[in-house]
């Protein structure tokens, strides 16, 4: 059976580390807590897990930080987690399996990563992230802001995720700090850097400074290609909140230079010529996405709605402005079997059975 050393950065995480650790300390047979500099009762809750707790100064670099927590390990592979992550139970069921079963020829697991849900829990935002690492075979993290292990060797994708549960906000303007502290230094951005900078600037609505490292980033042609489409993509929003919106539509059919649609992509063309009731045109993009297939390993953002849920719905909105109110029923009665609690699927159910008992 394949062992794990748990290794984790905090700082002030005392409402849920325990959280964190109580959901995972079964799976696992070692567990490192790097403390970069709390003020509250972090380090002593981590002591009620592991006598493994080391302080590590901050020095605004997310990398080193995590490459002091891996030197501790001693198990056959290195997992992270953040002090907001958890490990729901099917997750810590999974974990365990794959634990008995990992080919120790595997050098890099991911798993899933979901950051955002409905109502229902069920995840709208999810992407895949290199999980457990093999350890002692010089992975190592790079990157101060947005780290990350490039996965090399032989890599498996499973279906366990991670799941985060934040509670409260982190410092707003740290990224973008310590990225401008990074140029103020001298450093040239790799182009990753350079595409997360640009999010950062957005995030802060500084959208014309966004918009010329976006552009920069793309010009470049050295950035991932699920990069270069989510580029696109934080473009044209900075163009709709600049209220220049013809450049937006622009920014999200520059995506098809560089994959075939992404469902995602094709849901915000849509919404632009739904919101101008330029329904044809709308049609015709949500039913794009639903044609696309999910691409989920591709290690880019992924939002599952996009691929029936929303798309079904929007279409239900061009099919009942068009007059068309048993097809718009139709595409409703779609959304429904993805989502059957949802509200929205609720109200048009009601709707429609007044409308087309109305044309009866």
């Amino acid at each position: 059976m394949a062992t794990i050393s748990l290794c984790m950065i905090v700082k002030n995480e005392e409402d849920v580390l325990a959280r964190c650790l109580d959901s995972v300390r079964a799976c696992v047979d070692e567990i490192i807590v790097v403390d970069t500099g709390s003020t509250d009762a972090t380090k002593e809750i981590a002591r009620n897990y592991t006598d493994q707790v080391y302080d590590f100064p901050w020095i605004d670099d997310f990398a080193a930080a995590r490459n002091f927590s891996f030197s501790k390990a001693e198990m056959d592979y290195c997992m992270w987690l953040d002090a907001d992550d958890v490990l729901l139970e099917k997750d810590a069921k999974q974990l365990l399996k794959l634990k008995s079963e990992l080919d120790p020829s595997v050098s890099i697991v991911m798993m899933k990563y979901h950051t955002a849900f409905d109502e229902e829990g069920t995840p709208t935002f999810s992407y895949y992230r290199e999980r457990l690492i093999r350890n002692r075979m010089g992975f190592v993290w790079q990157g101060a802001v947005h780290e990350v292990i490039t996965p090399a060797g032989q890599i498996i994708h499973v279906d366990t995720a991670v799941t985060h549960q934040k509670l409260h906000p982190s410092d707003p303007d740290r990224n973008l700090r310590i990225f401008e502290k990074l140029r103020s230094e001298g450093k040239t951005l790799d182009p990753r850097e350079q595409f997360y900078y640009a999010r950062e600037l957005y995030y802060h609505k500084r959208y014309e400074d966004a918009l010329k490292e976006y552009a920069s980033f793309l010009d470049s042609g050295r950035g991932w290609i699920e990069n270069e489409i989510d580029a696109c993509r934080q473009m044209a929003y900075c163009h709709y909140a600049m209220n220049e919106e013809d450049l937006a539509l622009r920014d999200l059919l520059r995506s098809l230079v560089y994959d075939t649609p992404r469902s995602e992509v094709c849901c915000e063309i849509g919404k632009h010529f739904l919101d101008r009731n330029q329904l044809q045109q709308a049609v015709f993009w949500f039913e794009t996405a639903v044609e696309q297939p999910r691409r989920e390993q591709s290690g880019g953002f992924s939002e599952p709605d996009s691929h029936d849920y929303l798309p079904y719905l929007q279409l239900c909105v061009c099919y009942d402005r068009l007059g068309k109110y048993d097809v718009a029923s139709f595409y409703n009665e779609l959304a429904g079997e993805c989502k059957p609690n949802a509200q929205a699927v609720q109200f048009n159910r009601t709707y429609f059975e007044k409308r087309l008992s109305k044309d009866k």
